[in-house]
């Protein structure tokens, strides 16, 4: 692997510790409208991420298939959606604003199951980063450098509202700041870890790259449906997070036409 593709799967990362960085010089918790806010954007540029980095690229590396060419990018999606929800029933987990923990009976702690469900939909982020830069690196003509860079540049946008989203409510509750934010950037190391992984697997990962590519779009849009799209959806005022959705999904669309 290349320092070129490091830096790329590093910048999402660094997304994450800026977000999470809030928490050391912001005093005021975020309001559950910045938090709509920021969950519609990002939601929006996982859906265009998927779509443009993954989605598309999956069919057009299948067109040799014929009519047949939307095999892998259908089938890698189901397994996506399959995975996630394997993980979803297998990691005990709590989301933001959620009253009961999902997944097998635990006694973590609330704040441990808030980190584990963030860096549960952090897993497909970096495997989607990972597979990317795989493409890229072993040639492939329909991935190129600064396209790879782009999906890398949208993930660390919507990662720094995540960044703050799971590290300032934690301080709200009592936490101390700097273990508030030790949390928020232990949310996201999963995410180089599982892009590392698969760019690691190059040999293996080449040949079925276009199902790769789908199964990354699958999880990430599973997330999206299951999370986000509820979280900027509640409460009062929740045309924001659909307006701020598609400013997400615009800005992941202008990246990936103007880098892709």
């Amino acid at each position: 692997m290349d320092l070129y593709s490091f830096s790329g799967i590093m910048i999402s990362f660094l997304g994450t510790v800026l977000g999470a960085s809030c928490v050391l010089f912001m005093r005021k918790n975020l309001s559950d409208r910045l938090q709509r806010i920021l969950s519609g954007f990002a939601a929006g540029v996982m859906v265009a991420a998927s779509i443009w980095s993954l989605l598309i690229p999956s069919l057009e590396q299948s067109e040799g298939m014929g009519k047949w060419a939307f095999v892998p990018a259908a089938v890698g999606f189901w397994v996506g959606i399959l995975f996630l929800l394997l993980m979803d029933h297998v990691i005990p987990h709590l989301h933001r604003n959620a009253l009961q923990a999902e997944g097998p009976k635990s006694r973590l702690q609330r704040d441990t199951m808030l980190v584990l469900a963030v860096t549960l939909h952090n897993i497909p982020e970096g495997m989607a980063i990972g597979v990317v830069y795989s493409g890229y690196l072993s040639g492939n003509a329909n991935i190129s450098a600064m396209g790879a860079l782009a999906l890398s540049i949208g993930i660390a946008i919507q990662n720094f509202p995540e960044g703050a989203i799971i590290s300032m409510p934690l301080k709200a509750e009592g936490m101390k700041k700097s273990k508030a934010f030790l949390y928020g950037v232990l949310s996201g190391v999963v995410e180089p870890i599982s892009a590392l992984l698969t760019i690691a697997a190059t040999g293996i990962v080449t040949p079925i790259l276009p199902y790769l590519l789908s199964f990354a779009a699958g999880a990430m849009l599973y997330v999206v449906v299951e999370e986000l799209i509820p979280e900027m959806s509640a409460g009062q005022h929740s045309n924001l997070g659909t307006i701020f959705f598609a400013v997400g999904f615009s800005v992941m669309m202008i990246l990936e036409v103007l880098f892709g």
